[in-house]
C-alpha cells in the first residue's frame, strides 16, 4: 500500500507535466491540423528560462520574497516569456508556410524544432544545469506511513487549477466557441465572423506558455535539466495527446494523467521497469493508434475531402 501510494503521487506529479504539454499540442493541431514538433524543445526553453530566472536572482528571492514566491515569480516570468516565443515561432517558422499546404508546415516544425535545441545548447551549454537547491522548497507532511513533499501537491494543484481555467475558458466562454468552432471548420468560422487570426494566437500563445510552466515544474522535481529533454517529453505528452483524444482538451488532460500514472506504476512494480519507461510510451502509442486511433474520449469527425 504505501509503494502504491508513494507510486500514484509521484505518476500524478509527473502526469500532470504531460497534460499540460499535451494541452498546447492538442489546440494547435485542434485548429491548424499541424504536429507542432516544437512544443517539446519550447518547454525545454520554459525549463532553461527558469533556471536562469532563479539562479541570477537567487540572493534577491532568498531574502525578500521567499521560496514559495520565487516559484511563483519565476513561473509568471516564464510563462509571459514562452508566450512571446510561442508567437515568434509562429510568425517566423509557420505563417509563411500556410498557403504551401500541411508537409512544409511539418517540415518547417521539425526545423524549429532543431533550432530552438541548438539554440539552447549554445546559450547555457551541452551539459546539465542543476536548479538552485536552496530555492527548492524541501518541506513536507506525513500521510498513512508516507512522507509527502508539499512540492509535488503544489504542482498537482497549480497544473489543476491551470488545466481548469483552461477548460472553462475553451468550452465556456464566447471566445471558446470560437476556438472550437474554428477547430471543427475553419473556413466556415471565417464565414461566419470569427477572426481566425486571434484564435491562432490564442493557441500558438497559450501552448508554449503552458509547456513553460510545465518546464520550470519539471525543473524544480527533478533538479537537473538538459537541453535535449525536449524531444523526449514532447513525445510523451503527443502519446498522452493520442491517448485521450487529439484536439480534444479534456481528452490532453487525461491522457497525460493517466500516461504518468501508468508509467511509475511501471517503475515502481516491475523489476527494471523503469530503464523501459520510453519504450512503455511507444507500445502505448501503437496500441492506441490500432485498437482506439480516436483516443478515450475522442470523437470521430467527418473529414472533408
Amino acid at each position: 500500500m504505501k509503494v502504491f501510494l508513494e507510486q500514484l503521487i509521484n505518476g500524478l506529479t509527473v502526469g500532470s507535466f504531460y497534460a499540460l504539454v499535451a494541452l498546447g499540442y492538442s489546440m494547435v493541431y485542434g485548429v491548424m491540423k499541424l504536429i507542432n514538433f516544437a512544443h517539446g524543445d519550447l518547454f525545454t526553453l520554459g525549463s532553461y528560462l527558469g533556471y536562469t530566472f532563479l539562479v541570477w536572482g537567487a540572493s534577491w528571492i532568498t531574502q525578500s520574497v521567499g521560496l514559495w514566491w520565487g516559484m511563483a515569480l519565476a513561473m509568471a516570468f516564464v510563462f509571459c516569456a514562452n508566450a512571446v516565443a510561442g508567437i515568434m515561432v509562429e510568425r517566423v517558422a509557420y505563417r509563411p508556410v500556410y498557403p504551401a499546404g500541411r508537409l512544409p508546415l511539418v517540415v518547417s516544425a521539425l526545423g524549429m524544432s532543431i533550432f530552438i535545441q541548438n539554440g539552447i545548447m549554445a546559450l547555457w551549454g551541452p551539459r546539465f544545469q542543476v536548479y538552485p537547491s536552496k530555492l527548492i522548497p524541501t518541506a513536507s507532511f506525513h500521510f498513512l506511513g508516507i512522507f509527502i513533499p508539499f512540492l509535488k501537491i503544489l504542482i498537482l494543484l497549480l497544473s489543476l487549477l491551470v488545466m481548469g481555467v483552461i477548460y472553462y475558458v475553451v468550452e465556456k466562454t464566447p471566445f471558446g466557441a470560437a476556438v472550437r468552432a474554428s477547430a471543427l471548420d475553419r473556413e466556415t468560422a471565417t464565414l461566419l465572423g470569427v477572426d481566425i487570426r486571434k484564435v491562432i494566437l490564442f493557441v500558438f500563445t497559450l501552448g508554449p506558455a503552458l509547456g513553460g510552466m510545465a518546464g520550470v515544474m519539471n525543473g524544480m522535481y527533478y533538479r537537473s535539466i538538459q537541453f535535449s529533454m525536449g524531444w523526449n517529453y514532447g513525445l510523451k505528452a503527443f502519446t498522452a495527446t493520442i491517448l485521450g483524444g487529439i484536439g480534444n482538451i479534456p481528452g490532453a488532460m487525461l491522457g497525460g494523467i493517466l500516461l504518468g500514472i501508468m508509467e511509475t506504476m511501471l517503475a515502481g512494480y516491475v523489476p527494471g521497469g523503469g530503464a523501459w519507461k520510453d519504450g512503455f510510451t511507444f507500445l502505448i502509442l501503437i496500441l492506441v493508434l490500432i485498437f482506439r486511433p480516436t483516443g478515450l474520449i475522442g470523437e470521430k469527425v467527418a473529414e472533408k475531402v
